[in-house]
Parts: C-alpha cells; structure tokens; sequence
C-alpha cells in the first residue's frame, strides 16, 4: 500500500510518510506555490520561542518547520513516528542514521503523538504542523502534548482548513480533487499519498470546531487566524498554570 485510508492506522500512515520523504518539502512548496514558507514563519512567530526555552515539534518530518524555533536561542526536538522522514532530515544536515543526537541544533526523535516519549511537563511550547490530521486520535494527542507541556506554556497548530469564502472553498476544493494529484504524480516519489492528503483535508473540522476540540482537550485561551483566505487556519491555546494568561498576545 502506498498510502493510508482515512482511518488512519499509524502503521499505514508511518510508511506512506516513508516512502514519500524523498521528495516531501519540494513537492509541498510546489504544491502550495510557495505558501508554506510564510506558515512556517507564521507558526515560529507564533510559538515566540526565545533562549533557554524548549520546543517540541511534533510530525516534524525532515524538520524543516524545527529549524525556525532554533533561530533566537531556543532548543528544539524534532519528532515523528515516520523514520524515513527523520533520517531523511538528519542526512540533510550531514549527519547518518537516526540516533537522537543533536543535528545543527535541532535533534530527531522518534515517537509516536499519541503515548509520546517525554516526561510531563518538560515543554515551554508544543507545536504541530499539518500532522493532527493524520492522527487516528487527535483527542488523545492533544491531552498528551498537554502532558508534556509546562503550566503556562503554548501550543501552536497549523493545519489545513476550510476557507471561509463559499465561492473559494469551492474553487480549492476542485483544485485539492483534481489538480493536486496531478501535479503530485508528476514529482512525487509517492504520489498516491496526495490522494490522502487531498481526502483527509476535506474531511477535517473547520476552525471553529477545532478550537473546540482542543478547549475540551484541557487546554485554555484558545484563538485561532486564518492564513492564505483560511487555507490554513493557526492556532493558539495555553496550559492552565502560571504565565498562562498572557493579555495583548495575538495568535
């Protein structure tokens, strides 16, 4: 099988990851026509990851979205439960295998989003980039980021979402069916997996029922902003705890 089904079996969606590394971040910038760089921008403004503090980067892949929390002092993990993405990474950065080390700043580690293997309360700030949507439980997941963050630290997810505009939604919905595996099968080394990416955007919650879902999770000030006319929605919540409460910060 070269990509998974919409329940989301880890191991399926492990190995359609795996085999499509190679080529992972060029054909995501193709295929976003080079949006995905402002969401990572977005996303590490977002996380305002500062000396001494900690990140966590869940479905980090190849770690090309860790690499901005390291900017401005901050330590960063890349996790993912997709090896081959993860080694893929590490090569790219001159190193061999995958053995958790530090890689230029940045160190890979194995795991899976839904027992993850951290200590409680070791994370200033959690963050996920188009990975919840390919959890089989992104309840459990965000109750286990919430575990693994400090009292009053952040979590930041960045995730497709559902335009707001009725005319567009409808425009980018023909271009998610149609187009996409398209331009995937023409530079993808596993362009049955954009199939996936295609269906599992569609059937995702919107970004009000998102919040919901993470409020209900435990975590606390919730907001949420659309980027790219609501492509992609950002979103922001706090662990209850001190420096929890944070007046005046935007998302």
């Amino acid at each position: 099988m070269t990509r998974a089904s919409l329940d989301k079996q880890p191991r399926e969606v492990a190995a359609m990851f795996d085999r499509t590394a190679k080529r992972y971040d060029l054909v995501n910038t193709v295929l976003s026509l080079g949006q995905d760089r402002t969401w990572r921008r977005a996303t590490a403004a977002a996380i305002d990851a500062g000396p001494g503090e900690l990140v966590l980067d869940l479905a980090a892949g190849t770690g090309t979205s860790t690499d901005a929390f390291t900017m401005y002092g901050a330590r960063a993990i890349a996790c993912d439960f997709s090896l081959g993405m993860l080694r893929t990474g590490v090569a790219r950065r001159g190193g061999s295998g995958l053995y958790g080390g530090g890689v230029r700043g940045v160190t890979f580690i194995a795991g899976d989003a839904l027992r993850l293997p951290f200590k409680s309360e070791t994370f200033d700030a959690v963050t996920i980039s188009f990975g919840l949507r390919n959890v089989a439980d992104p309840a459990q997941a965000l109750r286990e980021m919430l575990r693994v963050t400090k009292p009053g630290g952040r979590l930041v997810i960045c995730e497709f979402s559902r335009p707001p505009a009725r005319w567009f939604d409808l425009v980018y919905s023909q271009y998610l069916m149609r187009l996409l595996p398209l331009v995937a099968r023409l530079l993808s080394s596993n362009p049955d997996s954009y199939e996936y990416l295609a269906e599992s955007i569609r059937a995702w919650p919107d970004q009000a029922a998102l919040a919901k879902l993470i409020h209900e999770a435990g975590w606390e000030k919730v907001a949420w902003r659309n980027l790219t006319f609501g492509i992609v929605a950002l979103h922001r919540a706090f662990k209850p705890g001190p420096g929890a409460a944070r007046p005046g910060d935007a998302v």
